[in-house]
């Protein structure tokens, strides 16, 4: 990284702070019909500031659902081309009470600035936007040949997008993608996935009598969907958080010995970290492996929300007709989700009680990934960022799902770096979600750092 680079990074920082601040205003929610407009707005902002830096073609693409926000700079003929993924839209912000400050009024307090979107991708994506603003401001071009794809349904699904790659991959053609939607191990040991879980996500819905019923005269005897959905979630997965899906075991996890020493060797560190960020006295589940292990490769079954009955103020002695459960299935990267979907509902259709009717619907699903830390564009990643922290990083899986990531692995055939910079406690989908100023300064520098790596000859 030139020395002007660096200067005007310095110079800007407090710029890029207020832009990020005026686009974490814009409440792009995307699952939620009456936000639509605001993604759209916040998707207009994003078209807006890589005009701005100066791309050569900036254009938003339509579709069925949210726009995709799509940019590209060809002005090195020798070079190698970098794919640049993110999002715009946000999580919803339920519940709303929990938060301290309203979360569309970013709040800047203690290095940290507190938003819906701070970490989970606005301010990671404003890493990459000020990354390259810096080359193009400062040096008047960029080391490498750059395209940006940015949608607004990751938090939706990503159907538009999956759409878009499988159908148009031309437009997309590079020697590797950069995606920063991931997190650090923490801010003195900065590390890079190298592996993503995937992800099921369904819907199940248990119905009992054709109405709901009176307790007094029909309990005892009538079905209660509410009780069978608890009955049948105990069944899926036990106390001990083994699942009891047929399968789901089985998928190799490619773990290094790298990896299950420094798991093991930062056990109790780690498990006193989550305790302290979760507020809570132990942690549940396969308490008999390593954390990480259970965090970033092991598969989960969570149950997100389960609706039906009477939740009003005061009483109301209803059996409900009818009770649906929403419930996500985390898989280790080789597993794919249409593979495991069949076997969840067969585990489903077993394990609910006699008498009830049941429904399950996949609603999305996404593959997870590995690569492998000897590919040069994630050595090149880990050299930037033992320049800027000082510290080699250590490799990583993360437990979320980028379905994104597998996409562009299987349809482009392309490596996948996967260098986020939040870290652990910043809140992602949850009340008073954050991101460090530090860790935006030091993304920054680090994403503009990798950039000149990149470029050969």
């Amino acid at each position: 990284m030139s020395e002007a680079v660096a200067e005007y990074i310095s110079a800007n920082i407090k710029r890029h702070i207020d832009e990020l601040v005026s686009w974490l205003k814009i409440p792009s929610i995307s699952t939620l019909p009456q936000h639509a407009g605001d993604v759209r707005e916040a998707a207009l902002w994003a078209r807006s500031k890589l005009e701005d830096i100066g791309f050569d073609e900036v254009r938003l693409i339509e579709g069925q659902g949210h726009p995709l926000v799509y940019a590209s700079w060809q002005g090195q003929e020798d070079q190698p081309t970098l794919l640049i993924y993110g999002h715009y839209d946000v999580q919803p912000v339920d519940p709303l009470d929990e938060w301290r400050s309203s979360p569309f009024e970013p709040r800047l307090e203690n290095e940290y600035i507190y938003a819906r979107g701070a970490t989970d991708d606005k301010g990671q994506v404003m890493i990459v936007l000020a990354a390259l603003e810096a080359w193009m401001k400062a040096v008047g071009t960029l080391p490498i040949n750059i395209k940006v794809l940015l949608e607004g349904e990751e938090e939706a699904g990503g159907a538009s997008v999956e759409e878009y790659v499988r159908g148009h991959g031309g437009d997309l053609e590079a020697d590797a993608a950069l995606i920063c939607d991931t997190h650090m191990n923490s801010i003195t040991q900065p590390s890079i996935i190298t592996g993503l879980r995937g992800i099921l996500y369904t819907e199940i819905v248990v119905r009992g009598a054709k109405n709901d019923l009176h307790s007094g005269s029909y309990g005892g005897v009538a079905p209660n969907p509410l009780h069978a959905l608890c009955l049948l979630v105990a069944r899926l997965k036990g106390e001990d958080g083994r699942i009891h899906v047929q399968g789901v075991y089985d998928s190799p996890t490619d773990v290094s010995e790298e990896e299950m020493v420094f798991w093991k060797g930062h056990r109790q560190e780690l498990e006193e970290r989550l305790l302290a960020e979760m507020e809570v006295s132990q942690l549940v589940g396969e308490n008999d492996l390593p954390v990480q292990e259970r965090l970033g490769v092991r598969p989960t079954l969570e149950v997100h929300g389960i609706r039906g009955g009477f939740t009003g103020e005061g009483a109301k002695t209803v059996i409900a007709a009818e009770a649906l459960a929403k419930i996500s299935m985390r898989l280790p990267a080789a597993m794919a989700p249409e593979s495991i979907f069949p076997a969840f509902a067969e585990a489903v259709r077993q394990n609910i009680p006699m008498g009830y009717d049941v429904d399950i619907v996949k609603l999305h699903g996404g593959k997870g990934l590995f690569v492998s830390p000897e590919n040069e564009y994630v050595q090149a990643a880990a050299a930037a960022i033992v320049n800027t922290y000082g510290v080699r990083p250590v490799y990583m899986r993360e437990g979320g799902s980028i379905p994104i990531a597998a996409l562009f692995d299987e349809v482009l055939g392309m490596p996948v770096v996967l260098m986020g910079f939040g870290l652990p406690g910043d809140g992602p989908h949850g009340p008073n979600e954050k991101f460090s100023l530090m860790q935006l300064e030091k993304g920054i520098r680090t994403v503009a750092d990798f950039f000149g790596r990149l470029c050969r000859g």
